[in-house]
């Protein structure tokens, strides 16, 4: 059967950046976005451009007999999930990325739609995946978390929480899928340089400034640590978590604070 990957919202972005990777490498890909359409349109770019066979599903967060239909479908291309890079997420932060869901304010259906898409439809994914993997006794799951799942920032309680939800599963199915040479690792982006970030402008809270190695990540630099993760490369790696995130998350407090702080003073 023909080595694949299948990359949940690939259609653009991180997921379309991670397609991209595998497909450089002779892998070939399957997708999944909300819209069927957009995820065909993006199969075919990725066909187009290195010869491989992709394919792109429309699938939504509630119907796990859709999964089913979506891998059974694979199956019948004579193809095997040798990796799933699970990226798709529900944000949580409502209509406004810069204000996010306030804690009073935001509904329980809210709170629940972020849990329901980053852990109960990955874990529909993953299992699916899994089934196959197990026959073929080898296959790797990759989760692309956020390093917010250990440090909270403002009015993202439901995303956070999901996050470190998903940290937790990927260690789960480390040790429950490893006799059947199954690996689960998870990626930890920071600021990714979106279009949505983008976008933001000056109510941007996150930029290079803030990190140790003066930048934020580019599409590719999580596609690199989910290829990693996801490929032979990391053949003896499982259960572990890898942070793609400029250095953000290793210090105490952004170096720029000091620089504000004597500004300050001098102004004093």
């Amino acid at each position: 059967m023909k080595k694949s990957v299948f990359v949940t919202g690939g259609t653009s972005g991180t997921g379309f950046a991670t397609c991209e990777k595998f497909a450089q490498a002779g892998y070939n890909v399957f997708m999944c976005s909300r819209s069927a359409e957009r995820a065909q349109e993006a199969a075919e770019k990725i066909a187009a451009k290195y010869g491989v066979h992709a394919k792109g599903y429309g699938l939504g967060i509630r119907d796990e007999e859709a999964v089913k239909a979506v891998f059974a479908d694979i199956d019948a291309q004579d193809c095997f999930v040798e990796t799933v890079v699970l990226n798709a997420a529900n944000m949580g932060f409502g209509n406004n990325p810069a204000k996010g869901l306030d804690f009073f304010e935001q509904s329980i259906e809210e709170f629940h739609e972020v849990f329901e898409t980053n852990l109960v439809w990955n874990f529909m994914i993953v299992r699916q995946a899994a089934i196959r993997m197990r026959e073929h006794g080898k296959g790797a799951i990759v989760f692309i978390s956020s390093n917010t799942a250990y440090r909270a920032i403002p009015n993202r309680a439901a995303y956070s929480a999901s996050k470190g939800g998903i940290n937790s599963l990927s260690k789960c199915l480390a040790v429950d899928l490893g006799q059947y040479g199954i690996r689960s690792n998870v990626v930890l982006p920071g600021t990714i340089k979106t279009e949505r970030w983008v976008n933001m402008g000056n109510t941007r809270i996150v930029d290079g400034g803030f990190t140790p190695i003066g930048d934020i990540s580019d599409f590719e630099d999580i596609a690199n640590a989910a290829f990693y993760l996801g490929t032979d490369m990391a053949k003896n790696v499982t259960g572990t978590e890898l942070t793609v995130d400029g250095g953000m998350t290793c210090q105490l407090y952004p170096q720029l604070l000091n620089v504000l702080k004597k500004e300050k003073l001098e102004q004093q």
